[in-house]
């Protein structure tokens, strides 16, 4: 009887963690949005998506001139540095021509103010790496759709153990309750000399075993509450009233292969799959763009003088090709490995289609035998309900045993637990299908 006792007192104090008052209303849509606005797994994406963004600003600005500037001193009395100095300052004279002063001139000064611009003409590298860096932005972005997508699942599935730990800890507590009354009702019998006491023991063994369940039913319910908070960036220790009523979403099954299609055009891994070999096409284009000439024009203006303040300028034009003649083969070993992606490519994508449309074909199926249990869960819940409702009256007129009455009790909470369970398996089957054809 110690052991009858202690239990109530640590379902007691699981309970006060969880104060009914103190929690806030939360549907399973709005469960999904938290997650998809405040976990971490979503902000991470974001950031990839804007950092994708930023790179393919990056590769355009090989289209736009390069202009530099710059601002030098030198001094020295290096013959070369001398000669050409004086020539830029516009300062040379006859007397500079004196092979003395060629060759041991006086130490100069040359103040030099540069700005120089480049402006590729022609340069298929940068239109190829323009083109992956956005095959790889919007790769990015599919991957934050498919990142939404699997937060969405995994608050579904959350969700829905949420729903069902909360149903096992009423219908152990109802069953705690029953317990007590049936372990009461055997008493009294025994009183009356009408049963022995191997039924009041029967029953106080069976009161035992709910309170146990009681407790681990509590536990499981803070587990998936906990689960649930941290896919939602929430405190774990956050409480809220599940919406334990929230339907499924309606879905016609009855057409699989439009799902099948509906999935090939809306799924993220199939859009992620076509972008990858979209990409390495792109490869190959950069590749062949490494045996093609680079052209571009080139121009300067410079001031140059002895003190700061006072400078001559000048100016420059011009342009230039350079063409890759051998580079010890790597360029034709890049090409080669370029094409080589893309096969591979093409064979994922193929392969994503092939498993997005069995996912389609597996939610179905699944769904299927959810809405299935539901239905069975329902009649087989009111049948054990009306059973140990006939069984406890027969066992208060001594009409039955003890044995029959548990069992009756068993049957009542395998069939509660399976009744909820169905209607829970139906919503997460349902999302599953959702997330198949690509419509989360």
């Amino acid at each position: 009887m110690t052991f009858l006792r202690a239990v109530p007192l640590l379902v007691a104090a699981l309970f006060v963690a969880m104060p009914a008052s103190a929690q806030s209303a939360l549907s399973l849509s709005e469960a999904i949005a938290r997650a998809k606005a405040r976990n971490p797994d979503a902000g991470s994406a974001a950031a990839l998506e804007h950092e994708a963004a930023e790179r393919v600003t990056q590769a355009r600005s090989g289209y736009f001139p390069r202009v530099d500037f710059a601002e030098s001193w030198q001094r020295g009395n290096n013959p070369v540095f001398v000669f050409s100095s004086l020539l830029a300052q516009r300062q040379f004279t006859t007397a500079d021509f004196a092979l003395e002063a060629l060759n041991h001139p006086a130490a100069t000064d040359n103040f030099r103010t540069a700005l120089t611009f480049e402006q590729p003409l022609f340069d298929r590298t940068t239109s190829a790496n323009v083109r992956a860096a956005s095959i790889a932005r919007d790769m990015a972005a599919t991957g934050r759709r498919l990142v939404d997508q699997e937060l969405t699942s995994a608050v579904t599935d959350a969700f829905g153990s949420v729903l069902i730990a909360a149903a096992s800890v009423r219908a152990a507590a109802a069953a705690v309750e029953a317990a007590r009354r049936d372990r009461e009702m055997a008493g009294n019998r025994r009183e009356a000399g009408r049963v022995t006491n191997a039924d009041v023991l029967q029953l106080d063994v069976y009161l035992a075993r709910t309170l146990e369940q009681q407790v681990q039913a509590t536990s499981d319910e803070r587990i998936a509450r906990a689960r649930l908070n941290q896919l939602m960036n929430e405190p774990l220790s956050a409480m809220f009233t599940l919406d334990l009523t929230s339907p499924a979403i309606a879905i016609d099954i009855a057409n699989p292969e439009g799902l099948e299609d509906e999935a090939l055009r809306n799924r993220p891994e199939v859009a992620l799959a076509i972008q990858q070999e979209q990409l390495a096409a792109a490869m190959v284009e950069a590749a062949k763009a490494a045996f093609l000439p680079v052209v571009a024009a080139q121009g300067g203006w410079e001031l140059n003088g002895g003190v700061w303040n006072s400078r001559s300028s000048s100016w420059v034009v011009g342009g230039g090709a350079r063409l890759n003649v051998f580079h010890g083969f790597a360029d034709k070993a890049r090409l080669a490995e370029a094409r080589a992606q893309a096969t591979r490519r093409a064979i994922e994508r193929g392969k994503a289609e092939t498993m997005a449309r069995l996912d389609v074909r597996i939610a179905i199926a699944r769904l299927e035998a959810a809405r299935a249990s539901e239905a069975v869960g329902r009649a087989a819940a009111d049948q054990a309900r009306e059973s140990r409702r006939i069984i406890r009256d027969r066992y208060e007129s001594g009409l039955t045993d003890a044995a029959m009455l548990l069992r009756s009790a068993d049957a009542v909470l395998q069939a509660d637990a399976q009744q909820t369970a169905a209607r829970v398996h139906v919503l997460t089957a349902t999302a599953a299908l959702l997330r198949a054809i690509g419509r989360l």
